[in-house]
């Protein structure tokens, strides 16, 4: 590890709250192996549906290509996704990953895919009628502008009793504030569970899928640095030729994958 990047991690070891909120926050949640939650893999479900989804050609050649790096059948089978559910992804942006094995799928197996930008201006479903949302790489933002509890109760509302949320999300290292590392597009995996547990939510399962040990979180870009970003120049900064290949050679990020469940008994 770098000497800069080892000064910040004992500074921020030192520093209290983990969380930084305007009120004394509760203490950072253990995380769920502690806890005796299931540390999931999930098991390969015959979807031929989503398999179709998944290896069709009308993916974006770029979108196949991750596919390697992003686990789309294993980590839709660990959310738990379905033939016919109603599916509300947040924020799926203009290149589309998930939606692109989505929206195909749902038109499949007779589901319906929802598209949501701003979760405070509607869910574009019912109250109480999406049986999953899909949150990718997005906390990072939520967290520096305050939307992560208005959003997360909007997720709530939308859902029905028993229906998922399912969150991917870049990991930072455990016991750093959120407000200072999200600018480099991580947070700690406590912060999304204790959020999304503060929403109402139940944590079912993690998985270590898309993990990846390679992923030190010390870049000059923040996580987009790497693949499928690949900042290589910013403000002055400019990576060799070297740096580019050791960064290439990461991968994609160090990612949590959870899942969250609804209640059945709220409303």
């Amino acid at each position: 590890m770098r000497p800069l990047v080892l000064a910040a991690l004992l500074a921020s070891a030192l520093a209290a709250p983990a969380f930084a909120q305007t009120s004394a926050p509760p203490a950072s949640p253990p995380l769920p192996h502690r806890q005796g939650l299931s540390m999931e893999m999930p098991q390969v479900q015959e979807d031929a549906a989503l398999q179709a989804a998944i290896a069709s050609t009308t993916r974006p050649e770029a979108d196949r290509a991750r596919d390697s790096q992003r686990h789309p059948f294993e980590t839709l089978t660990f959310w738990g996704l379905q033939p016919g559910l109603t599916v509300v992804e947040i924020e799926p942006g203009r290149a589309g990953w998930w939606r692109n094995i989505l929206e195909p799928y749902a038109a499949a197996t007779g589901g319906r895919y929802v598209a949501v930008s701003k979760p405070t201006e509607g869910m574009g479903v019912e109250d109480g009628t999406a049986d999953m949302v899909v949150v990718a790489r997005a906390f990072h933002n939520w967290s520096r502008d305050g939307r992560a509890d208005p959003y997360l109760a909007a997720f709530f509302k939308a859902l029905k009793p028993g229906g998922v949320l399912a969150v991917e999300q870049h990991r930072s290292v455990e016991g750093l504030n959120v407000t200072e590392v999200a600018p480099t597009g991580y947070v700690p995996e406590s912060y999304v569970i204790h959020a999304a547990r503060r929403a109402g939510f139940e944590l079912e399962a993690r998985s270590e899928l898309n993990a990846n040990a390679k992923d030190d979180r010390d870049h000059p870009f923040g996580v987009w640095t790497l693949a499928p970003v690949r900042t290589s120049e910013r403000a002055g900064r400019t990576l060799t030729a070297e740096e580019r290949a050791a960064f290439d050679a990461i991968g994609e990020s160090d990612r949590m994958t959870l899942r969250f469940r609804k209640p059945e008994t709220a409303n």
